[in-house]
């Protein structure tokens, strides 16, 4: 058994965890309000529709790989169309979507995907999608090699610069 606390007790607990509050001591930010800067963008002009069958979903720009001519009619929205989540859609009509796996380096442009894969995503009569981790993901333009050791040069140069003050 615990004996209550008394009155004093919690008052003296009370005063000290006021005086030692870290929040009071925190400076404020300084520079714009990240909640107003970085507002969200329009949802549908950052995605591409599929549709097909009364239903569609949303996917990222760049995600989608490879669009058959026969297929290109299937990413319009049509009305009336059910809007369903991409696992969902993805399982209703998987014989005519592919995926592809890509890592998070590939999908930055930082990695080339391997010839096997490029050649199999051009060559398909299905509409190529690049997932990662089960997902839909955008995936950047390559960089080109220069640009990205010249990217890593320059952060060196900034690293070096800024410990020798």
């Amino acid at each position: 058994m615990r004996d209550a606390a008394t009155h004093g007790q919690l008052t003296l607990a009370y005063r000290t965890a006021t005086q030692a509050d870290p929040m009071a001591a925190l400076e404020s930010a300084k520079g714009d309000d990240p909640s107003v800067v970085n507002q969200p963008k329009d949802l549908l002009s950052d995605s591409d529709i599929v549709c097909f069958g009364g239903s569609a979903t949303l996917v990222p720009k760049r995600a989608i790989l490879n669009i058959p001519k026969a297929l290109e009619s299937r990413l319009k929205f049509l009305p009336g169309s059910k809007i369903q989540s991409w696992a969902d859609f993805f399982a209703m009509n998987r014989g005519w979507i592919t995926t592809v796996e890509v890592s998070r380096v590939q999908a930055e442009g930082n990695k080339a995907m391997d010839e096997k894969t490029a050649e199999h995503v051009h060559k398909s009569t299905n509409l190529v999608v690049a997932t990662y981790m089960g997902g839909p993901i955008s995936v950047l333009p390559l960089k080109v090699e220069g640009e990205a050791k010249g990217e890593a040069k320059e952060e060196a140069k900034e690293t070096t610069q800024t410990a020798g003050k």
